[in-house]
């Protein structure tokens, strides 16, 4: 028997969220079907406050039931809205349901109910009245006979504490109704919502289309889609950011000639909200020059030297005496020399015929354990009038070299290690995920908040700072044209299984040694955060899949495997894990970690250090004016080095993007904006998640706090979740 209850009594509060995108708000009207776990059904409630405008973009919206005491612990959710008002888009985010009352239920009616729930059909009692939160009756339209299914049954004695979720994280079209289960992570061949389930990837595959163009870059999705919009394009306001810059006079004052006439004048640029940056004080060092392969935005370039390239003529009475008295066999045999090959420069051609070098330059670890630059050749082929530059030549000599050298390890590092290798190669992986697996698939969940704003971001950047004459063409060496030159080299090469995944990554450069180079925070920093991702990676899969059948029988996860490594339709990444078939949890678990690491902790250390890096442009130039050094007897003055240096206006342009891009616009790793897991032991791994952050965030910060050179970028609570700038 049920138990009755005063019109007064408030049997359910119902909570939605409605995403915070663009157009996700919505003027039509919503309604509702709650579900028991015996498969009883409520009455179509309208979800509706006459007095306030509900479901604006962002909301959080109460709503409070009366009248449905005939349900026991609700289970499943029927949702859709009609087509009434001026914008009737509208994306949910999640639903929650506090229960106040549950029905009394004898055992023999439990069991009639759970044995002929699949065939049973129920239909709502139209006499009824939802109740709203200001006391008005709700108006209630015709009850459509709707098939229950039966999802968690074995639940029903349980006693539901606090609010039930139901995840959405979708848009909800009109005239179609959306069942949404508790928790909604569930493998495809286990979900009953199958017609829903292809409805919603064929949309998305229409959504979310690769566009045009042949593999030799990474691929992006042809249109930006509506619900990866977002509202704080002000952050990318370049030129308004800019003026007001300018507008101080102190600022103003240095603009009446055009070029720098001595290093006190940049410094006096440095003001307000735009702080000395790290490189000023650095530029000069020689450690500090050794350091930036270390632990600046660049730290994937140094590779162990096993042995001397041809092209490269160095000797031991040229080097000895940087090497602590050793020959060049004796630093390859105590693993002490290392190098940089920056061949894949060689013969990029560059906006409006500027130069760019294609360096080799040679790394000693000195006894203090420092990393010291000891020999640069400024391009491949040696010369008469391409020397290998050492530390005793002219100081303004070997300064020049070290600038040209830095210049063009820029240009890597903008077009490969940031641009490419994090913003872009994520994005093809976020589409595909888009086009193979459902919102509710556990894949997608685990993926989804490092996916927040990229496809925004990348959109923006694209159309501001690589279109004709924009930003990369006027402050950078290479321009867009000598960028796509570079990007189309590395791309070829490129592996998931190498360059993503870190440990295979870091043994590739001969660097995976944690006794050596006791500076390179980077790569230890690094290695404490992929086995975090991995380990909360795993957890969260090995709960998913309890057999290997499950992962083969999952073919939506299958389908993913497969258009991530297909070079028509797919992005063709090379190296995926299991090359186009997951065929054991190993597999599918190194692909997630290494799509994490990327969004997360790759991102992060290529971008965040922009401003202190670039922002001097002697210490790491985005573009150099006139020609590289050609002999090792010229003598050179600060004058001189002032002569290579961008203009005013084009160093504030960098100053200013720069300080944009090493903006943080987003939450810590693991401190997701967007809650995608509900799953009790989702949950729980994801606490045990932010744990073992916080305690890596704790030794870094007590590292650095005995450091004299503290490396923060990888700190944890300094990492963002996503690409979201």
């Amino acid at each position: 028997m049920g138990v009755a209850l005063s019109r007064k009594t408030v049997d359910f509060e119902i909570v939605v969220k409605t995403g915070d995108v663009k157009g996700a708000g919505t003027d039509s009207n919503v309604y509702c079907i709650l579900i028991d776990c015996h498969g009883n059904q409520s009455r179509d409630i309208l979800l509706d406050v006459t007095w306030r405008n509900d479901f604006e973009k962002g909301s959080i919206d109460k709503f409070k039931v009366r009248n449905v005491s005939e349900l026991d612990h609700v289970e499943e959710i029927i949702l859709w809205r009609d087509e009434k008002g001026i914008g009737d888009d509208w994306f949910v985010e999640y639903i929650k349901v506090i229960q106040n009352t549950v029905k009394s239920i004898n055992n023999k009616q439990m069991t009639d109910n759970l044995n002929n729930n699949d065939d049973n059909t129920t239909s709502a009692n139209n006499n009824n009245d939802s109740i709203t939160t200001d006391g008005n009756l709700a108006t209630v339209p015709e009850q459509k006979e709707t098939k229950v299914e039966n999802n968690s049954t074995n639940k029903c004695n349980e006693i539901m504490k606090g609010p039930i979720p139901f995840p959405c994280n979708r848009w909800i079209h009109p005239n179609k109704q959306y069942k949404l289960l508790k928790y909604d992570s569930l493998l495809p061949q286990f979900d009953r919502r199958q017609e829903q389930r292809k409805f919603e990837l064929d949309d998305k595959k229409k959504k979310y289309k690769f566009g045009d163009g042949s593999n030799k870059t990474p691929r992006r999705v042809e249109v930006c889609p509506s619900e990866e919009n977002f509202s704080n394009d002000y952050k990318w306001d370049i030129v308004g950011k800019k003026v007001r810059f300018l507008a101080q006079k102190k600022i103003t004052k240095l603009l009446t000639s055009g070029y720098w006439e001595s290093l006190g004048d940049l410094l006096d640029v440095y003001t307000g909200s735009f702080g000395v940056p790290y490189g000023y004080y650095n530029w000069r060092s020689d450690e500090k020059f050794g350091q930036q392969r270390l632990r600046g935005c660049n730290p994937t370039m140094l590779c162990l030297c096993k042995k001397i390239p041809e092209n490269f003529p160095v000797t031991d009475e040229m080097l000895s005496p940087f090497m602590d008295g050793k020959e060049i066999s004796e630093a390859i045999a105590a693993k002490d020399l290392y190098i940089v090959d920056l061949s894949v420069l060689k013969d990029i051609c560059c906006k409006n015929e500027r130069k760019i070098c294609a360096p080799i330059a040679l790394f000693y670890t000195n006894n203090n354990g420092d990393l010291m630059p000891i020999a640069i050749q400024l391009f491949q082929q040696p010369s008469d009038t391409n020397p290998i530059f050492v530390p005793s030549d002219p100081p303004y000599t070997w300064m020049l070299a070290k600038m040209y050298y830095n210049n063009a390890e820029c240009c890597v590092h903008q077009t490969c290690t940031h641009l490419g290798f994090t913003h872009l190669v994520v994005e093809s992986i976020c589409v595909t995920v888009h086009q193979t697996l459902s919102p509710s698939h556990p894949v997608f969940r685990l993926l989804a908040p490092h996916f927040l704003y990229l496809i925004a971001i990348n959109t923006l950047a694209v159309s501001k700072l690589l279109a004709p004459d924009g930003w990369i063409d006027v402050t950078m060496t290479m321009g867009v044209c000598g960028l796509y030159q570079i990007l189309e080299k590395k791309w070829e090469y490129w592996r998931l299984d190498t360059d993503a995944w870190l440990p295979a990554e870091l043994k590739s450069r001969g660097v995976d040694d944690t006794n050596a180079l006791p500076g390179y925070m980077y790569r230890d920093d690094a290695l404490l955060l992929h086995y975090a991702i991995l380990n909360y990676v795993t957890e969260v899969l090995t709960d998913v899949y309890g057999t290997p059948e499950e992962l083969m029988e999952d073919n939506e996860i299958q389908d993913f495997a497969a258009l991530l490594s297909d070079n028509e339709n797919g992005p063709g990444i090379k190296g995926v894990f299991g090359d186009g078939k997951f065929s054991c949890l190993d597999e599918l678990v190194k692909t997630i970690t290494a799509t994490i690491f990327l969004s997360s902790v790759g991102h992060a250390a290529a971008n965040f250090c922009q401003y202190d890096e670039y922002a001097f442009p002697p210490n790491y130039p985005a573009t150099l004016k006139g020609e590289p050094p050609t002999c090792k007897t010229d003598v050179f003055t600060e004058k001189d080095i002032l002569s290579h240096l961008p203009s005013k206006d084009t160093t504030l342009s960098i100053m200013v993007v720069t300080s944009i891009l090493s903006d943080r616009g987003t939450n810590g790793l693991g401190d997701f904006e967007i809650q995608y897991q509900y799953n009790p032991e989702a949950v729980t791994a994801v606490e045990r998640f932010r744990g073992e952050l916080a305690k890596i965030s704790e030794s870094i910060k007590l590292r650095n706090a005995k450091s004299k050179e503290p490396y923060s970028y990888l700190d944890p609570e300094e990492i963002p979740n996503a690409i979201s700038i």
